[in-house]
């Protein structure tokens, strides 16, 4: 039987040819919608790695008359214990803009004494930064004061999959990142860090994003200049109104420009961003899809007219309606099998090439995925012509050619 639908299809090669490429365009156009489905599905599944339900987020611009280190320093406790007074905020951190589900960036390349080169993002924070998002310490421990000691090293704390990049499954405090060089243009010898701590994976740039790389160092006095950024834990009763006094609060210490966010709405926000390009892709997907099954659809139909002749012959000689659609039906998935198999061949090359850097297993997720959907097309759109190829009578047929 599937030797007789080879020959059939063989036979009308050139009818079929564009039918066969249309299946393969459709079938990586799916691997792709399904790659970035299943990557966005897979991230999803990661757990947060911090607490962001009652977390705000302060942006403002210093002062300008505060430069000098001490001067800074006391605008800053100032502006702490001021905040802390307040019954409703529970804990108060300054730190970088790249603050969680911001699209602010810090990125940095590191390296270790086996060469390992690793990009990673770097957050600037304070000691209080692990209290307000309730980040977990996996080895070690988080970042104190007393790490403000002159050393010939940066304290660091580093996250669980930039510490197994590195160290694999051994223990990593103590350990040094960061091999000993000059800067070219300066003469200022690169920073290398000593690993204090290691805490779990955070999702900070949103649900649909993948885990990044981090490392977390103290804000130093250069870095307290520019500090126009906290995270604020309030408590979960707080209302608009609080929010309002908050801000006037800010006002008259700063006096200048002043942003609140609450985490949680940023969230939703940075969501969206990521699902725009998913939204995208599917509707031109969607649009091809229905391309495909309307020529499909009409390549079987014009089929069953041209070869009325045939099927009423079969149908005189024995066979039953439900063999001939059992035919026309096999050979439309005969058809897409041959174009999965090219399609295959292409899709297949993305994980052996480590395309994208994505896992090999999101990449056999959306194969067989696209597989599936290509059948189920295919099957859908040859169910109703072959019902009607069933439906012809021998005399009937016979009599009209």
């Amino acid at each position: 039987m599937v030797k007789h639908l080879f020959k059939l299809i063989w036979n009308k090669k050139k009818q079929n040819f564009l039918l066969i490429l249309e299946m393969i365009i459709s079938f990586m156009v799916m691997f792709a919608v399904f790659t970035l489905l299943v990557f966005c599905y897979y991230n999803y599944r990661q757990p947060m790695g911090f607490d962001y339900e009652n977390v705000w987020t302060v942006s403002f611009t210093p002062p300008d008359n505060i430069k000098q280190a001490d001067s800074v320093e006391m605008f800053h406790d100032a502006l702490r214990k001021q905040l802390l007074s307040m019954p409703q905020i529970k804990a108060v951190s300054f730190c970088g803009s790249n603050v969680p589900f911001s699209m602010s960036t810090h990125n940095t390349r590191l390296s270790t004494a086996n060469n390992t080169d690793v990009e990673t993002y770097v957050y600037n924070v304070e000691d209080s930064y692990k209290d307000v998002l309730n980040l977990h310490v996996l080895e070690g421990r988080w970042l104190s004061k007393e790490d403000f000691t002159p050393n010939k090293y940066v304290p660091a704390v580093i996250s669980k999959n930039l510490k197994e990049q590195f160290f694999g499954q051994d223990n990593a405090v103590g350990k040094i990142i960061g091999e000993p060089d000059i800067n070219s243009t300066t003469g200022a010898s690169i920073d290398r860090y000593r690993v204090v701590g290691v805490v779990d994976n955070i999702k900070d740039k949103g649900e649909y994003h993948a885990i990044e790389n981090g490392l977390y160092v103290l804000l130093d006095t250069a870095w307290y200049t520019w500090a126009g950024n906290m995270v604020l834990k309030v408590s979960p009763d707080v209302d608009a109104d609080f929010e309002g006094k908050l801000f006037k609060a800010l006002s008259n210490t700063i006096g200048t420009s002043i942003e609140i966010e609450h985490l949680d709405k940023k969230l939703v926000d940075i969501n969206k961003v990521m699902l725009v390009p998913l939204i995208i892709a599917s509707i031109i997907a969607g649009f091809l899809i229905i391309n495909v099954a309307l020529g499909l659809f009409g390549v079987l139909w014009y089929n069953i007219n041209k070869r009325k002749a045939e099927i009423g012959l079969r149908r005189a000689v024995g066979a039953t309606g439900k063999a001939v659609s059992k035919q026309l039906v096999s050979e439309s998935l005969v058809l897409s099998t041959l174009s999965l198999i090219v399609g295959f061949f292409f899709a297949v090359q993305f994980p052996l090439l480590n395309v994208f850097d994505l896992s090999a297993s999101i990449y056999a997720t959306a194969i067989v995925l696209a597989i599936i959907f290509i059948y189920l097309l295919v099957f859908i759109c040859s169910v109703f012509p072959g019902r009607q190829a069933a439906a012809i009578y021998p005399a009937t047929a016979l009599h009209e050619d």
